[in-house]
């Protein structure tokens, strides 16, 4: 499964105090992630159903590339940025057919 592509689907859900501060670092973020090696395709967009919440996407080439990407969010700004916010992502991983 080490060729398998990574998925992530989820959202996040900012509080209304934080709004503001989590949709300045958005573009930043989006445009690392989408640039790093292994990144198919990276989305982050607000529901258009409910408040403070962003939908996420994410496919990554393989588990590698996908463990790459955290790590680099751990260390970023993105993460000091959004600390503590609720997340409910599902990940999974999907041999090519």
């Amino acid at each position: 499964m080490s060729d398998a592509k990574v998925f992530l689907n989820g959202h996040i859900d900012v509080p209304t105090d934080r709004i503001a501060s989590v949709t300045a670092a958005l573009p930043v973020h989006i445009a690392l992630t989408r640039a790093e090696p292994g990144c198919l395709s990276f989305e982050v967009q607000p529901c258009p159903t409910i408040a403070g919440r962003f939908l996420v996407a994410e496919v990554f080439v393989n588990q590698a590339a996908f463990d790459a990407h955290q790590a680099r969010t751990k260390a970023s700004d993105w993460f000091t940025i959004t600390v503590g916010i609720p997340r409910d992502y599902t990940i999974r991983a999907e041999a090519a057919a």
